[in-house]
């Protein structure tokens, strides 16, 4: 059985189209260079790439077929990515019953096969074009607005005139900057298309925040991805300036003030979503780095039940949210999906009998039929006063954003006594440890006894990613970590295009739900060791701990124990 190079040497050589001596050394030059023979026979000029095809389509017997006129249908286009028709150079024509035709600049190319059987399940013929009629024909059919963003960068350093870096520098560390010209730069349609596919394709990446960071010769441009940031781009640092001051204008900012850190927001729609952005800016020695954290109100409709939480601490979210008054605490680090599991709860309780206020730094979603009050340090509105505030407006529910201090955590926890049900979030490791939290607030123990209906922490772990996830033996090192005594089946992704070759797609969050019940009320009141009530929690209550739901959720296939063990190294 002749392999590929086997293949393609073969007939070449039958078709006297090269000499054989010409070949091996070309082969031995593809060694060096490791790519590919029929790349190489085309950047060399061996051969043209039209006599490439006729002599593979007459070896082969396929059809060869030209582009330029050729009418696709859009849902032909839509069996198969994008991303894979770019990584491979083809492009799907036509599907006849459980056949689908595919146009394909490389035959030889067995994995393109494999993948599309996989992707589609169709049987695939294909059919001989050039490569470049099949890149036109790729850009011509799928969605403009995904332009590669580096040749759309290309295309404006080529038509704009070059600044010295000594003249750009001096305009942009300057306070004399002429602003009445950034304003203009701003407002230019290359500028403003600019910003568009930054956020686009930030969004169609699964992005959930935008780093624009000012260097000292680009400013450069990351998604975080996952909970991973990932590089996008780098911009000419000649249109930072521009790039800047339109985020400025479309989040209602200060165009004039470059100096102090400043905060806005702005919306996008795609498709049917409507996705809202807060944007921060901070001065830095290079310029004003941006963050745009994408924030998706579809997310929050889904309910609790689609979280993907366990099925026992879903059970206890549930029986906590059903008490009338008392407090509930949501506990982990920036980032961990916190915001998310309280505004979805705020949703499931939001009925038009419940009178339901937040205060908020600053407020992430706006969700209709629910008061939320903004935190302004500035002039005096903060999360203590505010509350105080809220308590005169006869609510039912509050949701305060953060416990930071003694005096928001004293007004919450009485608030809890007199009637209200209060939901927040505290910065802690574990759920047992945010009792002591509030007692290191100066929150008698008796108070945080009575008033404590649940404590749970949360992060969030990736993934793993469907498409090209395989069954692997775990390593002893890693079932030592976990305490696993029995083999059972675990998985690791190779990465594809489907997940950007990253081997996760997505996040779950992993939950250690703490019920408040008698004897802890108890241990508390006692000032028990955090020890003693986690002790007691996990063998009366069946607490399950982060790295216990973790690992079901590598049992259920969902993650890999690598990740699992990377979000609960704390333990």
């Amino acid at each position: 059985m002749l392999n590929l190079k086997e293949k393609l040497i073969e007939i070449l050589v039958k078709s006297k189209s090269i000499p054989k001596e010409k070949l091996d050394s070309l082969i031995e030059l593809q060694r060096k260079k490791n790519t590919s023979l029929r790349t190489l026979l085309l950047n060399e000029k061996i051969i043209s790439e039209q006599e490439l095809l006729s002599v593979l389509s007459e070896y082969l017997f396929l059809p060869s077929l030209h582009l330029g006129k050729y009418k696709f249908d859009p849902k032909i286009i839509a069996l198969v990515p994008e991303q894979l028709c770019r990584r491979y150079t083809i492009i799907p024509l036509a599907r006849m019953g459980n056949t689908l035709t595919v146009a394909v600049t490389d035959p030889l190319n067995i994995f393109v096969l494999d993948d599309l059987t996989t992707l589609t399940g169709c049987q695939v013929d294909i059919i001989l074009s050039p490569e470049e009629e099949i890149k036109k024909a790729i850009d011509a059919n799928y969605r403009k607005d995904d332009v590669d963003l580096q040749k759309f960068l290309d295309e404006m350093s080529e038509d704009s005139p070059k600044e010295t870096d000594a003249d750009f520098k001096e305009a942009d560390l300057s306070a004399g900057l002429e602003l009445t010209e950034v304003v203009r730069e701003s407002q230019a349609p290359p500028i403003v298309k600019l910003v568009d596919l930054i956020l686009i394709q930030a969004l169609k990446q699964r992005s959930s925040d935008i780093h624009l960071e000012p260097e000292e010769e680009c400013l450069r441009v990351r998604y975080r991805i996952d909970g991973n940031l990932q590089d996008a781009l780098k911009l000419p640092k000649e249109n930072q300036n521009a790039v800047l001051a339109r985020l400025k204008i479309i989040s209602n900012m200060n165009i004039t003030e470059s100096r102090l850190p400043q905060d806005g927001r702005f919306k996008v729609r795609l498709g049917p979503k409507e996705i809202d952005f807060r944007v921060s800016a901070l001065p830095t020695t290079f310029g004003q780095k941006f963050v745009l954290r994408a924030l998706d109100k579809s997310n929050l409709a889904i309910g609790l039940d689609k979280l993907g939480f366990s099925e026992q601490p879903l059970c206890l979210f549930k029986e906590a949210i059903a008490h009338p008054f008392g407090i509930i605490l949501v506990t982990g680090p920036t980032g961990s999906g916190k915001s998310t599991t309280l505004y979805s709860i705020l949703n499931r309780l939001n009925q038009p009998e419940r009178n339901i206020i937040t205060i908020e730094d600053p407020v992430e979603y706006e969700l209709e039929g629910i008061t939320q009050v903004h935190v302004r340090h500035e002039i005096g509105l903060d999360f203590a006063s505010g509350l105080r505030s809220i308590l005169r407006q006869s609510p039912d529910i509050i949701m305060v954003g953060e416990i930071r201090d003694s005096e928001t955590a004293d007004i919450a926890i009485k608030a809890a006594l007199t009637g209200q049900l209060i939901l927040s979030t505290l910065h802690t490791n574990d759920a047992v440890s945010s009792i002591t939290r509030l007692m290191d607030m100066g929150i008698e123990p008796f108070l945080v006894a009575s008033s404590l209906i649940m404590a749970c922490a949360q992060r969030l772990c990736r993934m793993i990613c469907s498409k090209c996830r395989q069954s692997v033996d775990a390593s002893e090192k890693l079932m030592k970590e976990f305490g696993i005594k029995e083999k059972f089946p675990v998985y690791q992704a190779k990465g594809c295009d489907y997940c950007n070759h990253s081997g996760y797609y997505g996040r779950i969050a992993i939950l250690e739900v703490l019920m408040i019940d008698d004897y802890i009320r108890q241990l508390i009141i006692k000032k028990g060791s955090l020890e003693e009530i986690r002790e007691y929690a996990v063998k009366n209550k069946g607490m399950l701990t982060l790295r216990d739901d973790a690992l079901t959720k590598v049992r259920q296939g969902l993650t890999t124990l690598d990740e699992a063990l990377r979000i609960t190294t704390e333990e």
